[in-house]
């Protein structure tokens, strides 16, 4: 969880997956829209579907027992460097250093290694954490390190005067210390979209994203993106009559809300639509692909909690949540 996320954010999640999922027989067999769900609001949802994929492998070949060996370790999904170098000195007390955002800064700093902060140093900065590593808790020189970046040498003002590392640090001695690792630029790409929601009594519909892609797996509402020099109520007409094979009879605005993802800013319009005619649930929308079905169900907003949204659309069900609770 720790992987992009702050340890802020995560603890009340990690709280709730440990009560959810005790051990890795409990993670093994659930389903994974429930897992999804847990994990809704941590963004990277390939994290999530990858612990499901290497606790089943634990569990069929390992029978549910955690290896201790790097190389079968890594071997499971999801398990890159930084994973499998966190549970063996975590868990097993083994001097495997690790390399995370907090930790490649720290050592950048330390080193005096100038540039942007990526994986690129990672063979310099590992072959120096061998040097460094504890012997006796592994463990706890991983954390320190992790806990020293988050806390005091942190990528904005950074906090060289409480910092138990100050005489060590190069780029503090050079006076670079603000300008060690460069800065990165962001060049997100801004996208805008609708969404209709649709109603069948105290029911609304949804539908589920494909395996594969963005946001893969989770639900949303029925819409896309909207293209160059079209208005908001043409992509809703266009996106519903190809998605539902119906037409859009009345459209009031619900909601605008606005969500990042790494390399996506995202406007999200809902509204609240009538359609005239008749759709399949499951009804089958061509791709450029072949032809994949989209499983659509009709659901209470008390049911909804059940299903795993993207962040945008969590906002839209929380408007109307507050708007059935107004009426």
């Amino acid at each position: 969880m720790l992987q992009q996320t702050t340890v802020g954010a995560v603890i009340p999640y990690y709280k709730k997956w440990l009560c959810l999922f005790p051990d890795v027989a409990s993670l093994a067999r659930a389903p994974l829209r429930k897992i999804l769900r847990a994990w809704q609001g941590l963004g990277y949802y390939a994290r999530a579907k990858n612990m499901r994929r290497a606790a089943q492998e634990i569990v069929a070949r390992f029978d549910g027992r955690i290896p201790a060996d790097y190389e079968t370790l890594q071997g499971l999904p999801g398990f890159g460097p930084y994973t499998t170098a966190a549970v063996l000195s975590l868990a097993f007390g083994r001097p495997f250093p690790l390399v995370d955002a907090n930790v490649r800064r720290v050592m950048m700093r330390l080193l005096g290694i100038r540039g942007e902060s990526n994986s690129r140093h990672d063979p310099d900065i590992l072959r120096a954490l061998k040097t460094l590593i504890s012997r006796r808790s592994p463990g706890n020189f991983n954390q320190a390190i992790m806990e020293l970046g988050a806390l005091a040498c942190r990528a904005r003002t950074p906090l060289c005067l409480a910092c138990p590392l100050q005489s060590l640090c190069l780029a503090y001695r050079r006076g670079e210390q603000e300008i060690v690792p460069a800065p990165k630029k962001r060049s997100a790409k801004k996208i805008e979209a609708v969404v209709a929601i649709i109603r069948e009594g105290d029911k609304v519909l949804i539908q589920k994203r494909p395996a594969t892609g963005l946001l893969a797996d989770l639900w949303e509402f029925p819409g896309g993106k909207r293209e160059a020099g079209e208005s908001l109520r043409a992509t809703l007409d266009r996106e519903i009559r190809e998605e539902l094979g119906v037409e859009v009879a009345a459209a009031r605005p619900l909601i605008t809300v606005k969500h990042s993802y790494t390399q996506f800013d995202v406007t999200l319009h809902a509204f609240e639509c009538k359609v005239k005619g008749v759709f399949q649930l499951e009804h089958t929308r061509r791709t450029a692909g072949g032809s994949k079905p989209r499983p659509r169900r009709w659901v209470s907003l008390r049911a909804i909690r059940n299903f795993p949204f993207p962040s945008g659309s969590v906002k839209i069900i929380r408007r109307l949540s507050a708007r059935a609770l107004e009426r």
